[in-house]
């Protein structure tokens, strides 16, 4: 009999759901934009079987995929799981046998050796696949129309680095698929691979380089010429996992570094630039853009660490406030002989995450941003449902260009997960579309999918998709038109 854990990654909002499940035609209330025909994907991390060392975090559970497909003014429902190698075994096996989170020591002697991913990180759709990801492993892909699984994506034996990224960006003027694998050479190895893959799905650029440290390597940014990696100290070690600390750990004392990788082939060590700066935290990007000389690379930057499951190295307690991150631009000077910042800029007094934009616009100067804003001056009756405990109960839409704000709150029993843009057309002006996400009701134990006029989110939603189960909290998802998915009206 199964029993999970009587903690916070397992209980409340967040106890494991393990549906899967079809349900067509959702009831709505407001009107579904009939120009919509495509599928929202996003993917949740939703543990098959209960920890094998009795507690976890909630990073590290299987890999579940939510299919919205949108079409004649209606949303039809679909969810299936990742099924990566673990799953597999697991699944076999009737119970989990891999350990803590990046940690092979902690698994059974069964499956020593085996792929861990748990393709629980970002649903992303390129080349007619659907790409499941998890940072620490191959692209796990699956088919978009039916939610098959295929498998790890290693591109015919031409990838030699062991991971993928969870955050791959497409080209808009190549239509190339841009990734990095951190840890490429090896769990805890400073080795980073920079790749490219074609529209028709042929990897055409592996190129490996040395980072200034080991750490966490979430996201990054690209530009027409450059790859844009930031370097921010949760790091890992060998040490750690040898000790059973959690894999990642803030080091406060550690200078942060931005990469400029050029993107070609023939790139060696000598070829990078790094610039550096003092001890921040930053993850997600919203977006980087070449002026000039100068590199601008868009960030939400924190004082101090924003994830409490991997915790300070020195011991100091977690500081809810300092993990408020706020949208930052950090500008390098190529022509610059020195390695320090031309420029740190805060864009915004509004605390926000999980920041995206119009991706038609990825690599370009771009005028609008969406986040999840963290306000903590609204009233909370109940919390949960969010990426790291994290109280993000706001929509928030940035022109950068006026700078002007506008925000949409939930309420004070529900909480947002990831927006995502969808263009009203191909050649739409940029910032002409919608916004999609699942807004999680705590207190009625299920979800609902948000549909937003990208550029008045303050009117609030202009419709409303009641989902009668409950998605726990998701970490990223993405749009696909239906012709590109093979996906009928």
């Amino acid at each position: 009999m199964a029993q999970f854990p009587n903690s916070p990654s397992f209980t409340g909002f967040n106890t494991p759901s393990r549906i899967e499940a079809d349900i067509a035609d959702l009831a709505h209330e407001g009107t579904i934009p009939t120009e919509l025909n495509g599928a929202f994907f996003r993917v949740q991390p939703d543990p098959q079987f209960p920890p094998r060392l009795g507690d976890d975090i909630a990073f590290n559970g299987d890999g579940m995929i939510t299919r919205f497909h949108i079409h004649d003014g209606q949303v039809d429902f679909c969810q299936r799981w990742a099924k990566t190698d673990k799953w597999k075994l697991e699944n076999a096996a009737g119970k989990g046998l891999f350990g803590a989170y990046r940690n092979p020591l902690t698994d059974d002697e069964a499956v020593k050796g085996e792929i861990r991913g748990t393709a629980n990180t970002n649903a992303f759709v390129f080349g007619g696949k659907l790409w499941a990801l998890k940072e620490d492993s191959p692209g796990l892909v699956m088919d978009p129309a039916t939610m098959e699984t295929h498998g790890y994506e290693k591109f015919g034996g031409k990838m030699i680095g062991q991971t993928f990224t969870a955050h791959p960006k497409v080209d808009p003027k190549t239509g190339n698929m841009v990734a990095i694998g951190y840890a490429a050479g090896g769990l805890c190895t400073d080795d980073v691979t920079y790749m490219e893959v074609s529209p028709e799905g042929e990897l055409i650029r592996e190129v490996w380089f040395k980072a200034p440290y080991y750490c966490m390597m979430h996201d990054f940014g690209i530009t027409e010429d450059y790859l844009v990696l930031h370097i921010v100290p949760s790091i890992g070690s060998w040490e750690r996992l040898e000790q059973g600390l959690p894999h990642f750990g803030f080091d406060t004392t550690m200078p942060v570094y931005l990469g400029i990788i050029p993107r070609r082939d023939g790139v060696t060590q000598d070829d990078i630039r790094w610039f550096k700066r003092g001890n921040c935290f930053a993850s997600h990007v919203l977006n980087a853009w070449q002026e000039g000389t100068k590199v601008h690379f868009v960030t939400c930057e924190a004082k101090n660490n924003m994830f409490p499951f991997f915790p300070d190295v020195h011991g100091a307690p977690f500081n809810g406030m300092e993990a408020m991150s706020y949208p930052t631009d950090w500008v390098v000077d190529m022509a610059s002989n020195g390695e320090d910042f031309a420029a740190i800029v805060k864009l915004s007094d509004t605390m926000g995450e999980f920041p995206r934009i119009d991706d038609r616009f990825t690599g370009k100067k771009t005028r609008h941003g969406w986040f999840l804003e963290m306000d903590v001056r609204r009233p909370v009756e109940l919390r949960g449902g969010s990426a790291g405990g994290l109280l993000m109960n706001c929509l928030f839409h940035k022109d950068f260009e006026t700078g002007a704000e506008q925000h949409w709150w939930c309420g004070p029993v529900s909480s947002l997960q990831e927006p995502c843009f969808v263009p009203r057309s191909k050649d739409a002006p940029e910032g002409d579309g919608w916004i999609l996400q699942v807004c999680n009701r705590l207190e009625e134990h299920r979800s609902d999918l948000l549909i937003f006029d990208a550029l008045d989110i303050a009117k609030g939603p202009v419709a409303t998709v009641q989902i009668p189960i409950r998605l726990r909290f998701g970490l990223h998802g993405n749009w696909a038109d239906a012709a590109d998915i093979g996906l009928a009206a």
